[in-house]
């Protein structure tokens, strides 16, 4: 008999129309919410980037980088809201009042304040990384043992590619301190090694001509020869330094290398190599040099 009332009353419950009318409103009502957030989120995105492509125009190179990172960091916020607020509406949609949920998550996120405090700190951690523009996307960085280049800063976490390709997602509260290799220009530093028996002033003039002589996109003056940096046993060691753009003194030091090597070899001024004196005795007890 229970089961005859129960069967009747899920056949009666499926053939309600109304019920049905009421559960396709709800997910119109819920598709249409859906829709119309993520219209908001990408009208807000090219808001955004019309506002910060504009500004760029308008500003030093300097200041480029924080308008590009505050831009990507106004994105993630607008993101957040809108989905909260298309989150609740959809909650409401199902009859669930809003009135003591709100006030729940109220109690929660003062909870998470005193609970989650390493997210709290990653979160402001984060805000003052951007408000002090410590470094910006695209900056090549290092902090602790990850060093790559920023491949987006959100509210909690940094991404950053190393130059042999592996992601490091690290928490914005872990970064205490870091290196930046984007701002300023850098220093290439490149030691060559010349025969102790060469002559310093024709090496040192060799050298000179091909640093004058050579080009390069990354150079921002022509290098300049120091001239002797260290006195070996075996051998002179000169110094050449090239300022270069930002993050380029590797690039610039390894095509140094190659210059520098070629002009030597052309010269006839051989590097160092290990030499060894040997000393014969003779019969009377002398002893005579020999190599």
């Amino acid at each position: 008999m229970a089961i005859e009332e129960l069967y009747k009353g899920t056949i009666t419950g499926l053939t309600d129309n109304e019920l049905w009318l009421n559960f396709g409103n709800a997910a119109l009502r819920v598709i249409v919410i859906l829709v119309v957030s993520r219209l908001i989120v990408w009208a807000i995105h090219k808001t955004i980037n019309r506002g910060v492509l504009e500004r760029e125009i308008k500003r030093l190179p300097s200041h480029v980088r924080r308008m590009r990172t505050v831009g990507k960091l106004l994105k993630n916020v607008a993101s957040y809201v809108v989905y909260f607020i298309a989150g609740m509406l959809v909650l409401s949609e199902f009859g669930i009042d809003l009135g003591p949920l709100l006030a729940g998550a109220g109690v929660l996120g003062l909870a998470i304040g005193f609970g989650a405090q390493s997210l709290v700190k990653d979160i402001i951690t984060g805000f003052f990384i951007v408000l002090e523009d410590q470094f910006a996307v695209g900056d090549v960085i290092q902090t602790g043992q990850f060093k790559g280049t920023v491949e987006m800063i959100g509210l909690r976490t940094t991404r950053i590619q190393s130059w042999t390709g592996e992601v490091h997602i690290v928490p914005n509260g872990m970064i205490n301190e870091v290196t930046n290799f984007s701002i300023n220009n850098t220093l290439a530093v490149v030691d060559i090694s010349i025969a102790f028996e060469e002559e310093v002033d024709r090496a040192l003039e060799v050298i000179r001509f091909t640093m004058i002589s050579m080009q390069d996109e990354n150079l921002v003056n022509a290098p300049e020869v120091l001239g002797i940096q260290a006195i070996a046993p075996t051998g002179v060691t000169l110094r050449v330094i090239a300022e270069c753009r930002p993050n380029t003194h590797s690039i610039v030091s390894r095509k140094l290398n190659m210059e520098i090597k070629k002009a030597l070899d052309s010269s006839g001024i051989e590097i160092p190599y290990p030499r060894m004196v040997t000393y014969h005795r003779n019969e009377k007890g002398g002893v005579k040099d020999g190599a």
